[in-house]
């Protein structure tokens, strides 16, 4: 496993784990708001990280191959949703908030990053190393 892709588990690991603190210290303490923004600029810092040295590199060698292209295409939209879940939940609650909508936004974010970490894990990672871009 190249280190980049040992970096960005430890990375989705770190994000679960600030995530999960936020709701133990709940979303109404100054505590849990701090952790939330901390998990908000992590998630943030990642993403950049994910599109600017592992994207353009799946991208460049899809051209070329076409089972790539097609895995790509098919987890970009997918991707792209989970994104737009997470980045709703940061800006909805940055400020505080809680009781039975938070925990249900919370309970949605909690499953939407699992689900996001796992395919990115399992599939495009896992493609990358095999690719073996890291040394490109």
């Amino acid at each position: 496993m190249s280190t980049l892709i040992e970096e960005l588990k430890r990375e989705h690991r770190a994000i679960v784990g600030t995530i999960s603190e936020v709701n133990r210290l709940g979303i109404g303490t100054k505590e849990g708001q701090n952790m939330l923004m901390s998990a908000k600029n992590s998630f943030i810092a990642h993403l950049k990280k994910e599109d600017e040295h592992i994207y353009p590199l799946l991208n460049r060698a899809a051209e070329n191959d076409p089972e790539l292209k097609t895995i790509l295409d098919f987890y970009a939209t997918n991707m792209d949703e989970i994104s737009k879940i997470v980045y709703d939940f940061f800006e909805k609650y940055s400020y505080g908030d809680s009781g039975l909508e938070f925990s249900t936004d919370y309970g949605t974010l909690y499953t939407t990053l699992s689900m996001r970490i796992t395919k990115e894990e399992a599939v495009i990672y896992k493609k990358f190393d095999e690719l073996n871009l890291s040394n490109t």
